[in-house]
């Protein structure tokens, strides 16, 4: 893994993939930094967004089976995280802003490409939250909280059990006012079903953090064209490290039919999933296929 990056300079790409810094002001007010990989003509373009606490080095394996397969990568530091200088985290508030000025910097810098973007955790929230949905032609969202309660409350319960759920009211009563962001902003459950990009819903089968049930609701409240993938023994971890090839062949499959024209290159590893609606017993396994 990548030494941490500093405020100032940009992130540092995997020394693997020919990437280039990048650097763009977003309405957070903070200055983002990141990386871009320049993919095949045609075959689109993806914006990784990573989680709380994490930065664009965490999504590197996701970047090179990207990259590997044609697409154009964008990964960014949010504000207060990486190299992107310290701000208060807002767990995905003005991070919105961050992730919408990645894919209005996608699109000056590769007009005519299709744009993707996989959100985790925070990252999914950013893509969600914001004053419009995102202008995006794909999405894919793992591990992604459907409201700050329920993610403060999850968390509280796992960390200190039943006097955790007691007191997740009381921490977040103290928490949000001095983050500037309030609950009632923090809803990514109200807002997926303003976007109509296709949409991929992961999560991972044991996540404490945020269970199934609630990326089932978040995956109920979408009015797209949707499917659900329930990674069987997963926590909240890196999803595309605890199942690669699965990930690959499902990831690498709906960002395929949905961001390549017929001019591009054929898919390099990523083998497409059939079209069409197919559910598949148990849920575990996965919901729909848009």
């Amino acid at each position: 893994m990548a030494a941490p990056a500093r405020a100032g300079r940009a992130p540092p790409a995997p020394a693997d993939l020919d990437a280039r810094p990048v650097e763009l002001r977003s309405g957070s007010g903070s200055t983002i930094r990141g990386w871009l990989a320049r993919g095949h003509p045609g075959a689109g373009a993806v914006l990784l967004l990573h989680g709380i606490g994490a930065s664009a080095a965490e999504m590197a394996g996701r970047a090179r089976f990207l990259a590997a397969a044609g697409y154009s990568v964008l990964a960014i530091d949010f504000r207060g995280h990486g190299a992107s200088g310290s701000a208060q985290t807002t767990y995905g508030g003005l991070e919105s802003r961050d992730a919408r000025a990645a894919v209005e910097w996608l699109r000056a810098a590769l007009p005519g490409e299709r744009i993707g973007v996989i959100g985790i955790s925070m990252g999914g929230a950013a893509a969600l939250l914001g004053p419009a949905p995102l202008k995006v032609d794909a999405l894919v969202l793992e591990s992604v909280y459907p409201t700050i309660d329920a993610a403060i409350r999850n968390r509280a319960r796992a960390w200190l059990g039943p006097l955790g759920a007691l007191l997740a009211p009381l921490v977040e009563r103290l928490m949000l006012p001095r983050q500037g962001v309030r609950a009632a902003d923090l809803r990514p459950v109200d807002r997926i079903g303003d976007q109509v990009a296709p949409l991929l819903v992961l999560a991972g089968a044991a996540d404490p953090y945020t269970p199934p049930s609630e990326s089932r609701e978040l995956y109920r409240n979408a009015r797209g064209p949707k499917a659900l993938w329930e990674v069987p023994g997963a926590g909240h971890v890196d999803l595309h490290a605890f199942a690669p090839a699965e990930y690959e062949r499902r990831v690498g499959g709906f960002l395929d039919r949905r961001l390549r024209t017929q001019t591009a290159l054929a898919p390099v590893g990523a083998a497409p999933l059939a079209a069409g609606p197919t559910p598949v017993a148990p849920l575990a396994a996965a919901t729909g296929t848009p």
